[in-house]
């Protein structure tokens, strides 16, 4: 895994974008590592936007804002850490909220963005960009939809990830066993046998073999978390196997689930999260932090 240890959060001043900061911290201090708060304006100096605006000073009041919005963030930090060690930076970059983001990943061990954001002077550091960094980032990215307040601790559920059984699993195994030893909470491994709806008239066969099926899954699903057991023998394993639709499993698990996490490449399902409907379904239905991990910083 990426041996960065700097945990990003990007800031718009948004509720969303204080609930990512808040469950930021408590990975930081989980983690012993440093928390960076970065927040981007639309407009850069020496742009042709920036000349057009001297006279109005917007870039000048971008950058105000900014700071402000740097200041809360860092105040927001502070006091979900309620006393506990915490090394807290700030970055104020020009230009696009995504590219910056993007770039702060090749450095950092995980970068965590709220759902959704007001955009008013990052240039719309959230929606499209929170997809893109999770697309495209070097490190894990962590969507947070509200996040742990002051007199609302962690839940504590299980760690939740989805398996399809082929080696591209792996990076968001190793991760979400990580989440779960650090968090001292079991994992619950998911997998489906089909992406697909299999309810179908002409797939009914399936249903006939399903007890077959779904034994020689399981194993196979128990072939794949072998060796991780090992590397993590403090953790409780539970497997499921499921026979489409891994969707619908993953957001009846986020029910009593902390965080789920899946990767961004594979066979489809849950390792295209962000790249289709699987993705809009669970980000749009779950209210708990999911963690999108590829395999660019492995």
């Amino acid at each position: 895994m990426n041996s960065a240890t700097q945990i990003v959060v990007g800031v718009d001043g948004s509720v969303s974008s204080l609930d990512a900061v808040r469950w930021a911290t408590e990975e930081a201090i989980s983690r012993r590592a440093p928390l960076l708060i970065a927040t981007s304006i639309f407009l850069a100096t020496g742009t042709y936007a920036d000349a057009m605006n001297l006279g109005a000073g917007i870039f000048s009041q971008q950058k105000s804002a900014g700071t402000a919005v740097l200041v809360e963030a860092t105040e927001t930090a502070r006091k979900a850490a309620q006393g506990r060690a915490l090394t807290v930076d700030t970055t104020l970059r020009e230009g696009p909220a995504a590219q910056s983001l993007m770039e702060l990943s090749e450095s950092a061990a995980m970068v965590v963005v709220g759902s959704h954001g007001r955009g008013e002077f990052t240039g719309g550091l959230f929606g499209s960009v929170s997809t893109a960094i999770a697309t495209h980032a070097r490190c894990p990215v962590v969507v947070v939809k509200g996040s742990p307040s002051a007199d609302q601790p962690l839940r504590e559920g299980p760690v939740v990830v989805g398996v399809d059984g082929y080696v591209t699993s792996e990076p968001a195994i190793r991760a979400a066993l990580e989440e779960a030893s650090l968090r001292s909470v079991p994992l619950v491994a998911v997998h489906a046998w089909s992406d697909f709806d299999l309810s179908s008239g002409y797939m009914q066969g399936i249903e006939s073999n399903w007890a077959r099926i779904e034994a020689e899954e399981d194993v196979a699903l128990a072939q794949s978390m072998a060796g991780w057991q090992e590397k993590y023998p403090e953790v409780s394993i539970r497997r499921i196997v499921v026979k489409d639709r891994p969707v619908m499993e993953l957001v009846r698990a986020a029910e009593t689930a902390q965080l789920i996490v899946v990767g961004s490449r594979g066979r489809g399902g849950f390792t295209s999260l962000l790249l289709g409907s699987t993705s809009r379904a669970v980000l749009h239905t779950v209210d708990i932090p999911v963690m999108i991990v590829s395999g660019r910083n492995q």
